[in-house]
């Protein structure tokens, strides 16, 4: 099981919905100028596997999670992550039946 693709809306510097797919399932490597976006698209792989200190993702609450803390008007943060579930004798037990695996985490 790998990661297959990750879609972001409100979280953090990603106001819109932005989905980040074609992960690889060996290697994978995330670049960019400074401030573009790459350690938060990290913090959003932490949420939404349950990170509970959130100094881990860089924040001192959930609010902070938020695009500029819900001012702009979006007032919640949504993370999900689609993993592909194809190689069965990897499956989780009671998911072997599914390609795919979608889990979401959702903050407001």
């Amino acid at each position: 099981m790998y990661i297959k693709e990750i879609c972001l809306e409100g979280f953090k510097s990603y106001a819109t919905r932005t989905v980040v797919p074609g992960f690889d399932p060996f290697f994978n490597a995330i670049t960019g100028l400074n401030g573009s976006g790459k350690s938060n698209i990290l913090d959003s792989i932490c949420f939404v596997l349950g990170i509970t200190n959130l100094q881990q993702v860089r924040a001192a609450n959930l609010q902070e999670l938020v695009y500029k803390q819900g001012q702009a008007g979006i007032t919640k943060a949504t993370v999900s992550i689609v993993f592909d579930n194809s190689d069965r004798s990897r499956s989780p037990l009671g998911y072997e039946d599914h390609s795919e695996i979608t889990v979401t985490r959702q903050v407001q």
